[in-house]
């Protein structure tokens, strides 16, 4: 019941849900259209936001994973670099 309020509410504010979903083909099997769904909802990112929104994350925790990501992505880009002058 708590799920349909949400949803409901989640409407009225205009806010646009969209489930995926596909059409199974004759010449399809099982296995085929399972992968095709499967792919629809990983570029839909469905998986990763549930994951992100299980639980309830404060500002302060959202800065600081952002912080931590940024110099994750920094390092990276750095290693990258270093490896590429490496080789020349």
């Amino acid at each position: 019941m708590t799920c349909q309020r949400t949803v409901k509410s989640m409407q009225e504010s205009g806010v646009v849900i969209k489930m995926p979903g596909i059409k199974v083909k004759e010449s399809e099997s099982f296995d085929e259209a399972y992968r095709r769904f499967k792919k629809q909802c990983d570029r839909s990112l469905i998986v990763t936001e549930t994951r992100a929104r299980r639980y309830f994350e404060s500002n302060p925790e959202k800065k600081k994973k952002q912080k931590i990501n940024a110099r994750k992505k920094m390092l990276k880009k750095l290693y990258m670099l270093r490896r590429y002058e490496s080789r020349l």
